[in-house]
């Protein structure tokens, strides 16, 4: 994958759509999700077109508190899974990537601060609009250790969530996959928080 990595998330249309693209513009991944399921479950597509299913995400319970959403490509065959980190979310947004049952990956909210002032100025309707365009969260993707591996940043928009991948350490390309199929679904879940 060439870096950075685009993400752009579709604010306004029936069921969430995410479109990844590389820094050339070349289309990676389309996550379409669909409306009213009580069970989270996200199609990971090729492209906006939609005729190469590449991977199903689906989370393991209802309630998503502590829940884990694992990754299976069209074949069947599991990537892994992406968990949130049930009572350490609640300050900042903290998820695990698991290879098998093994960390492999950590994902968490580099500033938990931007988060409770955004909260804090989102229901007063100027300054609302003022704190989602300029309090932009990042996430930060580790590995256990604590090396960091990829930064992912919210860009400024008003109509769309934009979000940039960067690569900042060595990572092998099955992690690479695995963190990107994490990285849109934590979008999912987060996307009312910015």
């Amino acid at each position: 994958m060439q870096y950075p990595i685009r993400l752009r998330f579709k604010l306004w249309t029936l069921g969430q759509r995410i479109s990844a693209t590389d820094a050339s513009g070349r289309s990676l991944m389309f996550v379409k999700q669909k409306m009213f399921k009580l069970r989270e479950k996200v199609e990971v597509y090729g492209d906006e077109s939609q005729t190469s299913l590449l991977f199903h995400i689906e989370a393991d319970r209802v309630i998503d508190f502590s829940a884990s959403y694992s990754f299976t490509d069209a074949d069947g065959e599991s990537w892994g899974a992406v968990r949130r980190s049930g009572m350490r979310s609640l300050w900042s947004a903290h998820y695990e990537i698991l290879q098998g049952n093994q960390v492999a990956m950590v994902i968490r909210e580099e500033s938990p601060f931007k988060k409770f002032v955004e909260s804090l100025l989102g229901g007063i309707p100027i300054f609302g609009l003022i704190a989602v365009y300029l309090l932009n969260p990042t996430y930060v993707i580790a590995r256990p250790d604590g090396q960091t591996v990829l930064k992912l940043k919210k860009l400024p928009a008003i109509l769309e969530g934009k979000f940039e991948l960067e690569k900042l350490g060595e990572i092998t390309e099955d992690d690479e996959l695995r963190a990107l199929l994490s990285v849109m679904m934590v979008g999912l879940l987060e996307r009312k928080r910015g």
